[in-house]
């Protein structure tokens, strides 16, 4: 049985509630992705951002682990520092420069500090999303393509390059490593390297829509709180190395995505 929980099921911040949840449910393995994702929020509230991210983790993996359950963190490509020139590897070191990616780091750590646990550091996401009282914002190329769709500019970085990871096919991945018993740190996304600029437009193109409503800006000129990497494009080497065929180019991804979106409507 696999339980899905949202922030309305529990707080991760509130020990006590984690403790309750989990011990009802008595997990045999918790994959953890909770967390303040954005890294404007993170760096302009730095503590609700430690607070969330790292002792909001920290109560997830003591709770499961007082329940012999195994905890899968999920981590971010946030964790480097961007000024590498070839893709990162799980042995480079990890230098954050946000908030964001410093609270994630730690958690991850954390997690990591016990043996028998997986952390998966992941790219930008796309993928479906809940509807109604469980729906969250929504992911960076839903927002484009209904901004496009609308008519509106949608304005994005035109130099930051990095992977993309489509969803389905990260949790079929993760779920293929946490079947295996084959524990450590992945690095999880499709395959290919791609700028923001160029995934957004691509979007717009498979959807019918005029790419040129997407409109590329330097990281720079955007004036956003939370640093972001130019460079953040990760290998797949712990997955390769453990046998695991890495996941489909992302392109192909995102078609089948946006053919998705589009015929929900």
């Amino acid at each position: 049985m696999v339980a899905a929980l949202t922030h309305a099921d529990v707080d991760i911040t509130d020990a006590e509630r984690v403790r309750a949840v989990l011990g009802e449910l008595q997990p045999d393995v918790v994959i953890h992705s909770a967390a303040i994702r954005d890294p404007d929020t993170a760096e302009l509230n730095p503590a609700k951002a430690f607070q969330v991210n790292f002792h909001g983790t920290r109560n997830v993996a003591e709770s499961a682990s007082a329940l012999n359950a195994k905890v899968a963190y999920i981590s971010t490509d946030a964790v480097f520092d961007g000024r590498q020139q070839r893709p990162y590897t799980e042995t480079d070191p990890a230098i954050p420069v946000s908030v964001y990616g410093r609270t994630k780091l730690r958690a991850e750590q954390w997690v990591r500090a016990k043996p028998e646990s997986w952390a998966f550091r992941v790219s930008i996401l796309f993928g479906p999303e809940a509807e109604g009282p469980r729906k969250t914002n929504e992911n960076f190329i839903r927002k484009g393509l209904k901004k496009v769709a609308a008519g509106q500019e949608y304005v994005v970085a035109s130099d930051q390059l990095g992977t993309a990871t489509y969803t389905l096919d990260a949790a079929a991945k993760i779920m293929e490593v946490i079947e295996s018993g084959r524990y450590g740190l992945y690095h999880l996304s499709n395959a290919g390297a791609c700028t923001r600029l160029e995934l957004a437009q691509h979007a717009a193109v498979l959807a019918g829509l005029d790419p040129g409503k997407v409109v590329g800006k330097p990281i720079a000129e955007m004036n956003r709180p939370g640093p972001r990497l130019r460079y953040a494009v990760m290998a797949m080497g712990t997955l390769q190395l453990a046998g695991f065929a890495t996941p489909r180019r992302w392109q192909d991804a995102l078609a089948e995505y946006v053919k998705s979106v589009i015929n929900s409507g």
